[in-house]
């Protein structure tokens, strides 16, 4: 399992839970200290994200979760349609449909805009995000 962001000076972890009922419900979005945190199992990896789009401040970890949906282009540059990434997995924030990459937090046309990040990790089956701090 890898985390996303090494924690704060200061910060204290919280025990979410096993890993193994991350997995099985894909995600928990959970409230801390007053501060909402979604947290993800994508495949072997574990990401969590503050609750709050950057665009409006919606709930966006409790969004649909979906593949990223692309444009099939031919050789000729024409469109063929739409169609699922095999790969890649959004987020999409319900307020706006404002969609996040689940495994960086980017928005797929402007990377600049993202979820911040919860420092995380998984320690002998257990899942621990770190809160606080300065």
């Amino acid at each position: 399992m890898s985390a996303q962001t090494t924690a704060r000076p200061g910060a204290r972890e919280v025990s979410l839970g096993s890993i193994g009922d991350l997995r099985a419900r894909g995600r928990a979005v959970v409230e801390i200290d007053g501060v909402g945190i979604g947290v993800f199992a994508i495949g072997d990896e574990v990401r969590a994200y503050l609750n709050i789009c950057p665009h409006m401040g919606g709930p966006a970890c409790q969004g649909k979760i979906m593949p990223r949906t692309l444009e099939v282009v031919s050789d000729t540059k024409q469109s063929l349609g739409l169609a699922f990434s095999k790969d890649d997995l959004h987020i999409v924030c319900p307020w706006h449909g404002y969609e996040f990459d689940m495994r960086t937090g980017a928005h797929p046309a402007n990377p600049r805009i993202r979820l911040r990040p919860v420092p995380v990790r998984v320690v002998a089956g257990e899942v621990r995000v770190s809160v606080g701090g300065t």
